[in-house]
């Protein structure tokens, strides 16, 4: 640990995480299998993990306010699991990517997982996925990786020309769910396909124009709930795919992507009915 806070604006620390979240952030994220977390929702997470495909905290960033906050919920025995450095308010400014830093940031590192491999990281038999085409949004991925943690599903998928799930707006709008589910990226439709054949898998696909509705399901059948871009949707699918639609009973041409899979997981996690 770090007794003095960092208080130069020109430390290696500050660009070592603006490089991570810069332009070409992207590219180094996947080169180094490392991310930047900020914020009490995602360190709250982050340190409370115990699963093994989690991403791990390589380094945490606190201001004085910061580890106050921390101190609410951890010991300190437990933040010092990891390599702590304080910094000023000043440098955590410059680190963080958002306007109002609450003092908190950490850079994490992930271990990719490939779909084929998915089995030895979950032991379970997979029953609710959730794949997603193309998506483009990080609020949209976010909030999706975050409603499959809260309806109990076991596995997001993101097909390959996605956006960057390790993006600091991802990650922020994970709000933690994160570090609770597998995620696995850069995923073909016929990858997924051959990967449900193999595993007994149902492959339900959601196009507004659909004769089936979503409410049909079976939902003692192990599922695959399938979602396109915002704003072109599924490409052309094969027969192995169910295509279903959310009725909706007003004017709007059609659900936000996000919300749209919020209502098709919540509905596969419950035992009763949505009319």
């Amino acid at each position: 640990m770090t007794h003095a806070p960092i208080t130069s604006l020109h430390s290696p620390h500050v660009e070592r995480v603006k490089a991570l979240l810069g332009p070409r952030g992207k590219k180094l994220r996947a080169l180094e299998s490392t991310f930047v977390a900020d914020g009490i929702q995602s360190l709250r997470s982050a340190l409370s993990s115990g699963t093994d495909s989690a991403p791990r905290i390589r380094t945490l960033y606190l201001t004085e306010d910061g580890l106050t906050r921390l101190l609410r919920d951890f010991t300190t025995e437990q933040i010092h699991l990891h390599e702590v450095i304080m910094v000023s308010d000043q440098v955590m400014n410059a680190m963080a990517d958002t306007e109002t830093p609450q003092g908190i940031l950490a850079l994490c590192r992930y271990l990719p997982l490939e779909l084929v491999k998915v089995d030895e990281r979950i032991s379970a038999p997979l029953k609710r996925v959730a794949f997603f085409w193309q998506l483009q949004d990080p609020g949209n991925a976010g909030t999706a990786i975050r409603t499959a943690d809260a309806c109990g599903f076991d596995l997001v998928i993101f097909s390959d020309q996605s956006v960057d799930i390790y993006s600091p707006k991802v990650v922020r709008s994970t709000a933690g769910s994160l570090w609770n589910i597998p995620v696995v990226t850069g995923v073909s439709l016929t990858a997924l396909e051959e990967y449900a054949a193999n595993r007994d898998l149902g492959l339900v696909a959601f196009d507004g124009a659909a004769e089936k509705s979503f409410a049909e399901i079976d939902k003692n059948q192990a599922t695959v709930l399938v979602f396109g871009n915002e704003g072109r949707g599924l490409p052309e699918l094969s027969s192995n795919f169910q295509p279903v639609h959310i009725p909706m009973k007003g004017s709007a041409e059609s659900f936000n992507v996000a919300t749209a899979a919020a209502i098709a997981m919540y509905f596969l996690s419950t035992d009763g009915d949505i009319q």
